[in-house]
């Protein structure tokens, strides 16, 4: 299947379920040039993140992707698509096992991730953290399935098994977030949905949009 191909068929792609529409954010890029628009949507059946992005973290480049949760917030089903370039789209059953749907195959070396990180978005950032439920203090190492910036690509399109770990400093409001595989550590303010207001050097909020319903 060409990624044209693939495009013409998403209106199909997602499970089409009731939602209750939880926000409407906005992050730049900290120095103030990229935009991204972001919708998250929750119900009894798990959480929607749907967003576009006009980049500018390692050069220029926009994209626009889906993620869809289970009530446990495992992620289930990725797509994202950058202007110009490769479609990805895969699906994981919450036990672990990934497929690629793109290329009909498994994706064994992700064996166990049970977690999705967009490198364009924070929204991701908002899955780990609704799902561990952490304690104050209480610090927990996931694998995700990291999903690279367009200059990190290399050869296929596809996500890359990734270390994280996120600890809880104050519930609900701040957590520390470390890269492992790339020795990089944040702190990230998050609001009472637990979606990412403040990304020190990377992403800030700039606009949010109370739930209407």
């Amino acid at each position: 299947m060409t990624a044209r191909q693939h495009i013409n068929n998403v209106p199909g792609l997602f499970a089409v379920f009731e939602e209750k529409s939880m926000a409407v954010v906005r992050w730049q890029d900290w120095d103030g040039h990229g935009l991204e628009h972001c919708e998250c949507r929750e119900d009894s059946e798990g959480l929607v993140l749907e967003g576009v992005v006009a980049g500018t973290r390692h050069g220029l480049y926009g994209g626009d992707y889906r993620v869809r949760t289970d009530a446990a917030f495992r992620t289930r089903e990725v797509y994202l698509r950058y202007v110009g370039g490769a479609v990805l789209h895969v699906e994981a059953d919450g036990e672990g096992n990934w497929r690629d749907v793109v290329r009909d195959r498994s994706l064994d070396f992700l064996a166990g991730c049970l977690d999705v990180d967009i490198g364009i978005t924070p929204a991701t950032n908002t899955l780990p953290i609704k799902r561990l439920k952490l304690d104050m203090n209480e610090s927990r190492d996931i694998t995700v399935a990291y999903i690279p910036l367009p200059d990190q690509i290399d050869g296929e399109f596809l996500p890359q098994r990734a270390e994280q770990r996120y600890t809880c400093l104050i519930p609900s409001r701040r957590y520390r977030y470390e890269g492992l595989f790339r020795s990089f550590t944040a702190e990230l303010e998050i609001d009472k949905d637990s979606l990412v207001t403040d990304y020190p050097d990377t992403f800030r909020r700039v606009s949010t949009v109370a739930p209407s319903g």
